[in-house]
Parts: C-alpha cells; structure tokens; sequence
C-alpha cells in the first residue's frame, strides 16, 4: 500500500483539517496507543509528506510528535541507509548516554501498521541502523527475577506482546483465577523491562517468569499478528460486560460478577434495578461518562493547585503529592490520586511504605513485597518493614531507605511502570 499525499489539494474537506505544507489530513482520533510515540524524519521524506503521513497516523490514534524528545520510542525515516540513520541518531543524542534510544525504522513498518491500524511488531527487516536484541539484551541471567529489581520504564519495545498478556490476565481476574492472573502479569512485566523487541522465540528462553502459555501467545502474535485466544477472549459476552462493570465507580469483580449471573449485561439493564446498588454505585452509573473520561496532565496539575488550596485552609503546613501513574510519566489516566500529609506524620514509622505504595504500579508492589518476605525474610506493608524474628520494625524516613534495607538498587517511581 503506498502511502502518499494527493498531487493537488483544494483545501481542507469537511471533517479533515489542513496540516504543514497544505496537506489534507483527517482530525485526530483520540489516543490509543499511549506505548508508541512515533517521530518522522523529514530528510529525504520532505515537509510535505511528512505533514500528510503526521495526519494519517494521528487519524488511526497514533501519538505522532513534531520534535524529537527522549519520549519518542519510533524514529521513521524513508530513503536513508543504516550508516545514515545511525549517524543521525548520535548527532541527536549527542554525548548523553543516559537518554534512551529509539527504534530507527524505515517506512515499511509505518506503512504495515497504518494498514492494520495498531503498530505492527518490530522485525529485521524493519529496522535501520540498530541491532535487534541479542541474546546479551535478553539474558535471562542479566534479568532479574523480579519486578522490583528491574528499571520498567513507561514506554517499552514490546508493545502487542503485553497487551495481548495484560488482556489474559485481566480475564483470568475476572474468573477470579489467581495463579494464572499472576503468571501472565509477571510475563508482560518481564517484556517491558527488555531493551529492545522481541522478534524471534529463541529470545524468550530462560526469561524469569515465562511459561508456555504465555510463549505460546506470543508465538502466536510473531507468526500471524494476532493471537486467536486473545481476540476470542475480547469478543466474548463476559469479558466485555466484566469489563464494563468494573469500570463503574463502587463496583468490585465480585458484584460484577453477581450481577453477570443475574443476567445483566448493560448500563441501562443495572439503571433498571436501582434496588441493587448503593449510593456509590448508583453515582458511578449516572456519572459514567464522566467518570471514565480520560484526564490529561495538565488537568492534574490543575486539580492538584484546587486540592492544595483546600488542604492548606484547613491544614496548614500539609502536603499534597499526586500519587498513581501520573507520578511515573503518565500524560493521561482516569484517576487523579493524591496522598495529603502533615509533618506531624513524619514521626510514623508507617508514612514512607504508604508514600511507596502510591507511586509504584500494583505488580510493582506486590513484587516488592514478595521479595521482602521470600529473599529477606521481612514483612513489608503499609505500616512499615518488619522484621518478625528480632520483633522490630526497621527505621526509614525515605523510600532510598527500604531500598537500602532490602539491599536493592534504588529505582526512580518513572522506572517502576511494572
């Protein structure tokens, strides 16, 4: 399929916008790709072109930037050879050796994934001027067992593979089925924390916390694109009432689950058996929409300054930290969480451990606290680390602190995307 701006233009059509250069491209969609930041470079593709391939991808809900940032995990570049595009990207970086490197790809891989509307799994053939990962990048030597040891940044390389992952276990949680929800948790955790994509199954052997189901989908996924099981799993009438249930505001798997039982399967179906819910949930279905609304940053930010001012007429002196995954570089969630704080609580042993579990994912947590209990023999929840056969608790006044009294590297809230 070839991707290319019309010879001659006449203006903007209805429903389509005008982009650099004149080009007719189509409104953005909203965002449904938030792992994939995609950057074109206009050498050789000219401005043109590259503003009509902007709007394309943005139409599907790719997230397409007009400068480079260190946020970019796609570089596409078209008629430019592997010595060129490497070079490129060193003169991007410069000597910084902390930021990290994109995929360089040619067009192709922008064109395969225009065509089926999601990005397409990154393969040799795709790639310019960077080496696929070798068995040093996935050594499952070099890769920690657990989530707490790895740096898991927010954007990965390996996008369709935890998607797919996430999804079984999402279902496998609504079947209340803990053991296979934890192994497919664990198994995307493992695939984010990897510095490069996954292209060839030889890369997945001796990965920690990788068993044959979940090898068996991404097999699946490198030889046809999608996964069967995954898609059946999308489409099937539970999964899909589960998951719009448990979106609502007071509602649990369990109620979710009732209710599935009870033969309900729609918001209007549950509008209909008020006698059913609470004051909670009654809010969460009328509200819905808005409740469910993607929030952005700046949104945050804003409401953080409205919250602060409230706390500080009543509290003087308190804190106010926005918690969840804005915290840990998100730029949009539909949760705004902040934890308020009062210097007086410094003195509670318990106040960092429920700092720490604010700012790291779920999987990252319950990792931290698995290996507190199965590699040190210690208790960690939210009221501090504890240390059952000396009966004390350990004294911390920062996260760096349970780090250090577990022996682990410090890993920055933005590296704990698990």
């Amino acid at each position: 399929m070839a991707l290319v701006p019309p010879k001659r233009r006449r203006g903007p059509g209805r429903g389509q916008e005008a982009g650099a250069g004149g080009a007719a491209v189509s409104s953005p969609a909203p965002l449904r790709f938030p792992g994939v930041t995609i950057y074109l470079a206009e050498r050789h593709m000219g401005r043109s072109r590259r503003a009509f391939l902007t709007g394309l991808a943005r139409a599907k809900g790719f997230r397409v930037d007009q400068a480079y940032s260190p946020e970019v995990t796609h570089v596409v570049m078209e008629g430019s050879s592997a010595a060129e595009a490497s070079r490129w990207l060193d003169g991007v970086l410069g000597a910084s050796g902390s930021l990290p490197r994109p995929l360089l790809l040619n067009i192709s891989w922008f064109t395969e994934s225009m065509g089926q509307g999601k990005p397409v799994p990154v393969e040799s053939r795709h790639c310019l001027g960077v080496s696929l990962p070798t068995r040093s990048q996935a050594d499952p030597n070099s890769l920690p067992a657990y989530a707490c040891q790895r740096h898991t940044p927010l954007t990965h390389h390996n996008l369709c593979f935890t998607e797919a992952l996430e999804t079984l276990a999402e279902a496998a949680g609504f079947e209340d089925s803990q053991g296979r929800f934890l192994s497919f948790r664990r198994a995307a955790s493992v695939l984010r924390a990897l510095s490069g994509p996954i292209t060839s199954m030889s890369q997945l052997r001796g990965l920690p916390s990788f068993g044959d189901h979940s090898s068996r989908i991404v097999q699946e996924l490198l030889e046809h694109g999608v996964s069967s099981e995954v898609e059946r799993v999308k489409q099937s009438e539970r999964y899909k009432t589960m998951k719009l249930f448990t979106q609502i505001f007071g509602v649990g798997v369990k109620t979710a689950d009732r209710w599935y039982r009870e033969g309900l399967r729609t918001l209007a179906d549950l509008q209909g058996q008020t006698r059913k819910l609470n004051r909670q949930q009654e809010a969460g279905i009328r509200y819905f929409e808005d409740l469910t609304r993607p929030v952005w940053r700046h949104e945050a930010d804003a409401i953080q300054q409205v919250v602060e001012e409230a706390v500080w007429q009543v509290l003087p002196g308190a804190t106010v930290t926005m918690t969840g995954g804005f915290c840990r570089g998100k730029l949009q969630g539909h949760d705004v969480d902040f934890l308020i704080t009062h210097p007086v609580e410094g003195q509670e042993a318990g106040l960092i451990p429920k700092v720490m579990s604010h700012l790291e994912s779920q999987h990252f947590q319950r990792e931290l606290r698995r290996f507190s209990r199965t590699e040190k023999q210690l208790l960690l929840n939210s009221h501090g680390l504890y240390d059952p056969e000396k009966k004390e608790s350990l004294p911390a006044t920062s996260e760096e602190d349970i780090f250090t009294h577990l022996g682990l590297e410090y890993i920055a809230p933005e590296q704990r995307n698990a």
